[in-house]
């Protein structure tokens, strides 16, 4: 690990910490139902003319189901209309380069992506979507599946703090104030920062220059359903295409991309993401960029603990997900910047230059360099966000398994926005189960009873996002409709197809972009993966916060066993590593380490 990448990661961390404290207050402010700051009151005028006009009551709290039933019905009727809208694009407004309808496989998947703040993109996104889609649509759902990550976590919290109470608070009323008074308010502030970098914000047609020389380059031909073709070995057959002119999208970049950050979405406008210069210009930008991811995910560790009286609380979660972050993150920037064995044995020198030095530059932008390509890397697979500024299909595969890892870990460290918090939380109810099993006492976590049932629950939600990602590898590599979207055979392959369904069913939506995954057998298995990663996890975790919120909170004494110092930390990571394991190492070892074996051997 060099110093410059170092240097990197502690600043990258001390601005996460400066930033995300006073936010945390925030936020706590947010889910108590109290204007966050003076200024934003106006706002509160807003927020009861929209509760009058939607027949709301706001003062009536909602029991765990009825939360629950008024969540699930929220989001299907959002997936319904981000399929519409997509089949209809054609004849509706802000269409210049008149993008035609999406068809029905993609469209499925993409309304199920965006509304379980997935993002996979199985698409071009300037090569498909229309401005009123990627507006009203894609952009519409990052605001709210990022809302609904923040009910679930809050309506979790209540469940710790309440008292032999039948409420965990509203869903309408939380999901109104988190979009109204956190996630508007950033993402405006965000998108004219964004701006001032350069990334486009306009309704222009896109924009046909002359080359000053002609290009010529290889590109796979497709069949008449669009899938690129194979020739009898199975390899892409390709075709010599030679050009004059280069088309530049436009569009309204800056506003979508800023909630994609914040809401931790990930989907970019541009198919490569925040590798485009239209998304991510400069340095400066990827650097706050990385910061938009966490912020979030980071000040509601210091909510949750104002929100249950005891900081030391959110302190112990931060730091829990800060040492495990730290760790992945070290093992992909020294992965990274390794020589690839077989360029270094014919002698290609990688190059180097004042942000990179050897190492691995395939797949990252000169702009940013290791360092912080890796460092982006760690950030948005430890986050669920997907955005991505380097094409983690070219890890190296030591490299490439940190992200694999990361969100195998189940998205908890730093996670998505409201998910990585209320998924650490299960996981810390599991901990002190655990602990009370050892030293035989019934397990407690800020002043509750864990019994029978929230372990039930715990057991689902843990165990739903392993079975998805599982099942799934195994179907995609035993049929022939899975097969045909592996572009490289082999360990790298099986990688691919175990990152897809890693990254669907833990709704973060990265890829291995090397496998073809457009087509109706992906479409519909991904989909499958994400809706259920994404909903029935939320589910058992409402019931947990139903369960606790009826229970009385037991006072601290003697036998009680702290929740906020190092051994609690250390046996919170520890399990979260340990679930990690038991599930997921035989297929990483037939996937990343199997390469890692096969690029290291004797040739």
């Amino acid at each position: 690990m060099t110093t410059q990448a170092l240097i990197l990661l502690i600043v990258f961390l001390a601005v996460l910490l400066v930033l995300s404290y006073p936010l945390g207050i925030l936020i706590a402010k947010i889910a108590d139902g109290k204007a966050p700051v003076p200024g934003m009151r106006w706002l509160s005028w807003s927020e009861r003319g929209m509760y009058k006009i939607a027949g709301v009551k706001a003062d009536e709290g909602m029991t765990w189901k009825g939360y629950t039933l008024a969540l699930l019905v929220f989001n299907v009727l959002g997936t319904l209309f981000v399929y519409a809208i997509q089949r209809l694009q054609l004849w509706l407004p802000l269409n210049p380069q008149a993008m035609p309808n999406v068809s029905a496989d993609s469209s499925f998947n993409t309304a199920v992506s965006f509304v379980s703040n997935t993002n996979w993109q199985g698409y071009v996104g300037e090569g498909t979507m229309s401005y009123l889609t990627q507006m009203l649509a894609l952009a519409g759902q990052n605001f709210f599946s990022a809302a609904t990550g923040i009910a679930v976590v809050f309506a979790l919290i209540r469940g710790f703090s309440a008292h032999s109470s039948k409420s965990i608070g509203n869903f309408w009323v939380d999901l109104t104030r988190s979009t109204l008074y956190l996630l508007l308010p950033l993402s405006v502030i965000f998108a004219v920062f964004l701006m001032g970098q350069g990334v486009v914000q306009n309704f222009s047609a896109y924009k046909d220059v002359q080359l000053s020389d002609a290009v010529t380059y290889s590109m796979p031909k497709t069949g008449a359903d669009g899938q690129p073709l194979k020739d009898s070995k199975g390899a892409p057959v390709t075709e010599e295409v030679t050009t004059r002119t280069q088309t530049l999208a436009m569009g309204p970049v800056a506003s979508q991309e800023a909630i994609k950050l914040l809401g931790t979405n990930g989907g970019g406008f541009f198919n490569v993401n925040s590798a485009h210069p239209y998304e991510n210009p400069t340095p400066l930008s990827n650097f706050f960029q990385m910061i938009a991811i966490f912020l979030i995910p980071a000040a509601l560790c210091f909510a949750f603990g104002r929100m249950v009286g005891d900081q030391r609380q959110g302190w112990a979660v931060l730091v829990t997900m800060t040492l495990l972050f730290v760790v992945m993150t070290v093992g992909v920037m020294v992965a990274e910047q390794q020589t690839h064995p077989a360029l270094a044995a014919m002698n290609v020198d990688q190059g180097s230059s004042a942000l990179q030095s050897g190492g691995n530059m395939e797949g990252k932008e000169t702009r940013f360099g290791i360092s912080a390509s890796s460092l982006f890397v760690a950030v948005t697979t430890a986050a669920s966000c997907g955005a991505v500024n380097v094409m983690h299909d070219s890890l190296m595969p030591l490299g490439g398994l940190v992200p694999i890892a990361l969100m195998q870990f189940g998205e908890v460290v730093f996670g998505g926005v409201g998910s990585g918090l209320y998924g650490m939380l299960i996981f810390a109810i599991l901990a002190v189960f655990i602990a009370g099993l050892m030293i035989g006492r019934t397990p407690e976590y800020l002043g509750k009873k864990i019994q029978s049932y929230e372990m039930k629950m715990t057991s689902v939600a843990i165990l739903v996002t392993p079975v998805l990602v599982l099942a799934g590898t195994a179907i995609a590599v035993m049929t022939e409709a899975g097969r045909a979207g592996i572009l490289n055979p082999g360990a790298h392959g099986f990688s691919e197809v175990l990152y897809a369904f890693t990254s669907a069913a833990n709704n973060n939506g990265s890829a291995f972009a090397g496998i073809s995954a457009n087509t109706p057998f992906y479409n519909i298995m991904l989909a499958i993966a994400m809706w259920f990663g994404r909903f029935a996890m939320i589910v058992p975790v409402l019931a947990i916060a139903g369960s606790l919120a009826a229970k009385k909170r037991l006072e601290v004494n003697a036998g009680t066993m702290p929740t906020h110092g190092l051994m609690f930390i250390a046996l919170l990571a520890g399990t979260v590593v340990l679930i990690s394991v038991l599930n997921y190492v035989p297929a990483l070892a037939l996937g990343p380490v199997a390469e890692h074996l096969q690029l290291v051997a004797p040739r």
